[in-house]
């Protein structure tokens, strides 16, 4: 198992029930982990492709964000892959899926949090166009689920700091997620 960063070695792992959690459904969900927030985007598809804005500086979501700090990046990632859990102390992170399909699992870190150890899972992307704001102490990654690759644009308040980022193996027993298709 990887180790977390050095300056987050002392963070406590909780022992979350099997499975893939609460799947949030509507992005008003009251079953959202303490903190984090969802929003539909437009997409404004033609015979071209489409276009979606990410991010409008001092709007939205982000709009807290200072500019100074504010980091922009994507990730395209193949189908089956998931990249999880990693986690921050200080860092907010705006994940807005542009490509394909992710299922995304969130799991709350944060020992003094009424919700330490919940799971939340959400399926985002081409077919549920939703921005999430994830804040400091909630564990989060995903899976790309489909046939198609998948594009995550994500914006941080932060510039990348490893010294802020730990990392927990995407099957960590005590978080116990569960990748596998779920049959339903």
């Amino acid at each position: 198992m990887a180790a977390p960063a050095p300056a987050l070695a002392g963070i406590d792992i909780p022992e979350c029930q099997a499975g893939i959690g609460t799947v949030i459904l509507s992005p008003d969900s009251p079953k959202l982990i303490e903190g984090v927030q969802v929003t539909p985007y437009s997409l404004w598809p033609d015979d071209r492709g489409y276009f979606l804005e990410v991010l409008r500086m001092g709007k939205g979501m982000a709009g807290s964000f200072d500019p100074a700090t504010t980091q922009v990046s994507a990730a395209l990632s193949y189908p089956n892959t998931i990249k999880a859990f990693h986690f921050h102390l200080e860092q907010t992170d705006f994940w807005v899926p542009a490509q394909g399909m992710l299922q995304v699992a969130l799991v709350d870190l944060r020992p003094g949090s009424p919700g330490f150890g919940e799971k939340n899972t959400m399926y985002v992307g081409a077919l549920r166009p939703w921005q999430i704001l994830i804040p400091p102490g909630v564990g989060h990654g995903y899976k790309v689920v489909g046939q198609n690759n998948a594009m995550l644009v994500y914006v941080t308040n932060r510039v990348y700091n490893p010294k802020d980022e730990g990392r927990i193996p995407h099957n960590d027993p005590k978080i116990a997620y569960d990748w596998e298709l779920q049959h339903k």
